[in-house]
């Protein structure tokens, strides 16, 4: 099947209104509440998942129907009345960035940490200035360069691994996304998927796993936010029949307390005294149940748990990869991060354990945000090294492997 490359203001407010019904409701609370409503307003009034409000949403925001402010700790959704009616836009110029590269992951693993090479952001910032004096880039545009300028001077660049077979390999079987690798995804890789909120991380990966279990592998999504409920209804709105999948034993979704896993790691660094080698499983599997994908869900919610005991959560961390190594799973660990990332985890030993680093974006282009996606590092494989066009659609997600989004330019490495 060939798609089409998409826009994100390709629909007016009226055709989203006839095709879906969710939308409208969505819309009407909105109008009928001067005041805003929050996500917890709209998960309760509508009786959707947290995933679904946002993925609703975020076309709303993107075509400029819906305002967000926030205020003290809330973020607040306010319907824009003034773009009901679809109004002539001018052609605006896209923003355009070089992808991030593989040298931005690699981190030292020992605590001291290695020379950083030496940027020079007062040059940097004074040649964007200059170019936002001519003209050439806009506010956005200097924002988005000088935030790259950060990761464009970090560290060596990664080998891949050759000589593999094919049936070393899986595929995500999402529509488009496995053009971006000339093989696959090597089996019992570890991949952090990092993104800001929105920007279809947790979509991603349930596409996956509901692909795989749909063939009969055993994949397990492991949550540490959202309830088990939330998550299978949040898998129906797009059409899925995950249920099955369960009932087959093929798909399990459960949820862990990271709390549990505190108290549990500190336990044993006690009887162990301190000591930095523990024997820790930390995951305890149903009878008869191995799975090939895992999906954790995610580090930036268990590293939260681990506040001022960041030794204790490298720790587990590292004993985690062990456990998924142990057991030849291929594994997927969301962490969340800045919509342009600069820092792809909490404490850089994710990504030294990590053999691959899958980026999501929602990248804000004058009133609408764009989506997109990028294969930043993976060991053992060869892919694009491209940032490309990304499309969340009522079936799930479309990846469009030939339309480079964010290429032109310059990061500033050359300064």
């Amino acid at each position: 099947m060939i798609h089409q490359p998409y826009k994100l203001d390709v629909f007016s407010i009226k055709d989203m209104e006839q095709k879906d019904k969710t939308r409208i409701k969505i819309k009407d609370l909105l109008q009928s509440h001067p005041d805003g409503l929050t996500i917890a307003d709209l998960m309760r009034k509508t009786g959707l998942a947290r995933h679904t409000v946002l993925a609703r949403l975020h076309t709303f925001i993107g075509q400029g129907h819906v305002n967000v402010r926030k205020i003290n700790m809330a973020k607040l959704h306010y319907w824009n009345a003034q773009t009901d009616e679809p109004k002539e836009k001018k052609e605006e110029k896209p923003i355009e960035l070089k992808p991030l590269k593989e040298e931005h992951i690699t981190h030292n693993r020992e605590k001291s940490k290695p020379e950083e090479p030496f940027i020079d952001m007062a040059k940097i910032k004074e040649e964007i200035g200059k170019e936002l004096q001519k003209g050439t880039v806009n506010q956005e545009q200097a924002q988005v360069k000088e935030q790259r300028a950060h990761v464009s001077h970090t560290v060596n660049r990664s080998k891949h691994k050759t000589g593999r077979k094919e049936d070393e390999f899986i595929k995500t079987e999402v529509p488009g996304f496995d053009q971006l690798f000339d093989q696959g995804i090597p089996k019992g890789s570890a991949v952090l998927v990092a993104g800001g909120a929105g920007s279809g991380k947790t979509l991603l990966l349930l596409e996956i796993l509901k692909n795989h279990a749909s063939k009969g592998h055993k994949c397990l999504y492991m949550s540490f936010e959202e309830s088990e409920d939330r998550l299978i209804h949040h898998m129906e709105d797009f059409g899925w029949n995950v249920r099955d999948l369960i009932k087959k034993g093929n798909l399990l979704i459960k949820k862990f307390n990271p709390f549990e896993i505190t108290r549990s790691v500190d336990a044993l660094l006690m009887k162990a005294k301190g000591e930095l080698l523990i024997d820790i499983e930390p995951i305890i599997f149903p009878k008869d149940f191995k799975p090939d994908i895992i999906v954790v869900d995610s580090l930036t919610a268990i590293a939260s748990a681990f506040t001022d005991k960041e030794d204790s959560y490298r720790i587990y961390i590292e004993q985690l990869f062990t456990f998924f190594q142990g057991i030849d799973a291929t594994s997927f660990l969301i962490t969340e991060t800045k919509q342009i990332p600069t820092v792809f985890s909490q404490t850089g030993v994710e990504e030294f354990l990590a053999d691959g680093v899958i980026v999501l974006y929602n990248i804000r282009k004058g009133n609408i945000r764009e989506n997109a996606i990028e294969v930043l590092k993976l060991r053992g494989a060869n892919h694009q090294k491209k940032i490309v066009a990304m499309q969340i659609t009522n079936e799930g997600i479309i990846v469009y492997p030939e339309q480079e989004v964010f290429g032109g330019i310059d990061d500033g490495e050359n300064k």
